[in-house]
């Protein structure tokens, strides 16, 4: 509707811009022969009325575009957003994943600037041409010469800058990629001496970038030039056409000026059209790669509201590959959890343990299998509804700008104080946050600065127990805690486990099993073990143990290399030693009742 009402100001604008046109005709052919001033008067006041009215429709045409921009912006922000960070999550965006915010930047801009009326303005161009007949048949077909020029340079040019546009968007992905990770990494960069090497691979994909801005501006800025110098000298050949139509008595002194004038108007809006052509192309590219990327990531439809979970967790035959990669990393995962149970996760480096855990909190979508609560799969959880029973801890803790209280109620509006109380000494972080300048109002800049990576770790522990979600996944929870930390790390899983919650531990370091009862151990993608913990821990010792033996007697120290199993072994075995031993059912979850038995044993492979 908003365009139909700038489309119908085009209109009357165009009309209008006939006024300088007729006025000179007017002039020379009534005005001058007759000496009559009242005449001359009259005309100027009309014309200036014209004149305001125009001006008058061009600025709320203008500012109509820009509140369409704004809408526009406003419409489709919320949908970027989304698909921005899902895209990040299926590996559908490349560069630094903000493209799809650039893209919609684009489009706004574009609509506030000068394309838009000069595209308006196009469908125009045939009405100017008809009155150029009027005035004279071979004024007409000057005009028709000029506007099939004008087109076809139009195309040439959209054809030309189509290919280094593209390109442009291409290196530029490239180079902010690079320029985020090393601003990410500057720590690195800079202790370890790579800053200028880097500097020199950003040089390169920069070059790239501007060797195709570039192109695209040398191409584009050309037919500009060549069509304004164009419009100029055929205004002067219809001034020189009406010149010599006067001489032969085939027109009035009014037509030579007027057709001038009329003939440049006529082709003012494919100069234009020309001239914001670069705009246009970036414009149109970004509105397809928005309108692919919406289509690759649908608005997931809101399922119907479940009931919270209490009761059980169960992984079914779950294969798992990264965003964007064909490799399956963890193969036909099947297990069950009861509530009140908790699992750490063992197995050398690279075995798919962090991918099990992305899994479970719904991070990454298996290839097959299910994940479900209480019978229901993930996807049948809304985001928000199932977020809210989960709590997750990754490797790589990231906080936002905000408070400490913000960051832990998850940015939740209107959140109780007493909560994230709460969950700050479920977490043991509670007297830590109290010695920060501001308490629980400290703010935070992007990704936690000025906070210890153990710090983070721990508020980011007391954000993943807010609100007591049912499945709490850590990874990795203890690689960066002192023994104080650890401490609050057991207390903490022990407290998920005695109100019936759901604890899995993704642990290298052994000292995080001590509040679990279930090991499952995992060795190239697939689970090798699953039990109780003294039980597992016993069974993967044995054979791990002759394992270690046979090679050591058949290479030379200095030769051995350590298998992905016996790192597997050398984890267990330091877990077995230094984890408290307790009897199958582990530490009770819970004070008047032993927790339950693991509800399924896994297939084992040796």
């Amino acid at each position: 509707m908003a365009f139909l009402g700038v489309a119908c100001m085009s209109a009357l604008v165009n009309v209008l811009y006939l006024t300088g046109s007729f006025f000179m005709l007017e002039v020379y052919d009534r005005v001058i022969p007759s000496r009559s001033v009242p005449t001359l008067v009259g005309l100027c006041v009309l014309a200036l009325m014209l004149y305001a009215i125009q001006g008058l429709l061009e600025l709320l045409r203008s500012r109509i575009l820009v509140r369409i921009g704004m809408a526009l912006d406003e419409a489709l922000s919320g949908r970027v957003f989304d698909v921005t960070v899902r895209a990040s999550l299926k590996g559908a965006v490349g560069g630094d994943g903000l493209m799809p915010l650039r893209d919609l930047d684009q489009l706004r801009g574009f609509l506030a600037g000068g394309g838009p009326p000069a595209l308006f303005d196009l469908p125009w161009m045939p009405v100017y041409l008809v009155i150029c007949f009027l005035f004279h048949p071979m004024i007409g077909a000057a005009a028709v010469f000029g506007m099939l020029v004008l087109v076809a340079a139009t195309i040439l040019n959209d054809r030309a800058t189509r290919r280094p546009a593209a390109m442009s968007v291409i290196h530029s992905q490239q180079r902010n990629g690079l320029a985020e990770v090393s601003r990410r990494n500057a720590e690195a960069l800079t202790a370890m001496g790579m800053q200028d090497r880097l500097a020199l691979r950003w040089a390169l994909v920069n070059r790239d970038y501007g060797l195709a801005q570039k192109r695209t501006a040398d191409v584009a800025g050309g037919f500009g030039a060549a069509s304004k110098v164009f419009r100029m000298a055929l205004q002067s050949g219809v001034l020189a056409l009406g010149a010599w139509l006067v001489i032969h008595n085939e027109a009035t002194g009014g037509i030579i000026i007027a057709s001038s004038i009329l003939v440049s108007r006529a082709l003012a809006p494919a100069e234009l059209a020309i001239a914001h052509w670069k705009t246009f192309v970036a414009a149109r590219q970004s509105w397809r790669r928005l309108s692919d990327l919406f289509g690759r990531l649908p608005e997931a439809p809101r399922p119907h509201a479940l009931p919270a979970p209490e009761r059980t967790l169960q992984v079914e035959g779950v294969s798992v590959a990264p965003p964007g990669a064909r490799r399956i990393v963890l193969q036909e995962a099947s297990f069950a959890l009861q509530a009140g149970q908790g699992l750490g996760v063992i197995g050398p480096s690279a075995s798919g343990k962090s991918t099990l855990a992305r899994a479970l909190v719904g991070v990454w979508t298996p290839l097959r299998g299910q994940v479900r609560l209480d019978g229901a799969a993930l996807e049948q959880w809304a985001p928000e509804a199932l977020g809210a029973h989960l709590g997750f801890l990754p490797q790589e803790v990231e906080l936002f700008p905000g408070t400490v209280a913000e960051n832990i109620a998850r940015f939740e509006h209107g959140t109780a104080p007493d909560l994230v109380i709460e969950a700050a000494k479920a977490a043991g972080v509670h007297e830590l946050i109290l010695r920060l300048p501001e308490g629980y109002d400290t703010r935070l800049s992007e990704n936690g600065t000025g906070l210890s990576a153990g710090q983070r770790q721990r508020i980011g522990l007391a954000r993943a127990l807010y609100r007591d979600p049912f499945l709490v996944v850590l990874d990795e929870p203890n690689s960066n805690l002192d023994a104080e930390g650890e401490a609050a790390l057991t207390e903490a899983i022990l407290g998920v486990r005695r109100r019936g919650g759901i604890c899995v531990v993704i642990a290298h370091r052994p000292s995080a099993l001590a509040a679990l009862d279930l090991i499952l151990m995992v060795t190239d993608g697939r689970v090798q073990a699953f039990g109780p913990k003294d039980e597992v821990l016993r069974r993967v010792l044995r054979p791990m143990q002759a394992q270690m033996a046979a090679q050591a007697a058949s290479q030379a120290p200095s030769q051995a290399h350590p298998t992905p199993q016996a790192q597997a072994f050398a984890q267990a075995q330091a877990a077995f030693a230094q984890a408290p031993h307790q009897a199958p059912g582990g530490t009770p979850p819970r004070a008047d009742a032993p927790p339950p038995a693991p509800v399924a044993t896994l297939r084992e492979s040796a």
